[in-house]
């Protein structure tokens, strides 16, 4: 069977090209036994070293919510998440493995 497409997203930060999708969606975490938040992945439109950007857990929603839609996700959000990794020390042009990065609500 195969995978399905996961849609990337362009955005221009500082003069830049950077696509990102929705990595991860706010979910339960059974082996920290606590809930954790969304979770994006960026990359340089000319890269491959990708950036995984994982926001707090915030409220849990109710039971029976929909999932959150990737159109909701505020490109402003985005767009300080990217500026954030870029300065904890991302270098999205180099070789390497993808680099976790914890930001908070705002994306800074």
């Amino acid at each position: 069977m195969a995978r399905k497409q996961v849609p990337e997203f362009e955005i221009e930060v500082g003069g830049d090209p950077y696509l990102w999708r929705l990595h991860r969606q706010p979910q339960w975490s059974s082996d920290a036994n606590e809930f954790r938040g969304m979770a994006l992945a960026l990359r340089h439109a000319e890269g491959q070293r990708e950036a995984v950007v994982e926001f707090p857990a915030g409220r849990q929603p109710k039971f029976g919510a929909p999932m959150l839609k990737v159109a909701a996700i505020d490109t402003e959000l985005v767009a300080r998440a990217i500026a954030s990794a870029l300065q904890a020390g991302w270098e999205p042009l180099s070789r390497g493995k993808t680099v976790t990065i914890v930001v908070d609500e705002t994306g800074a």
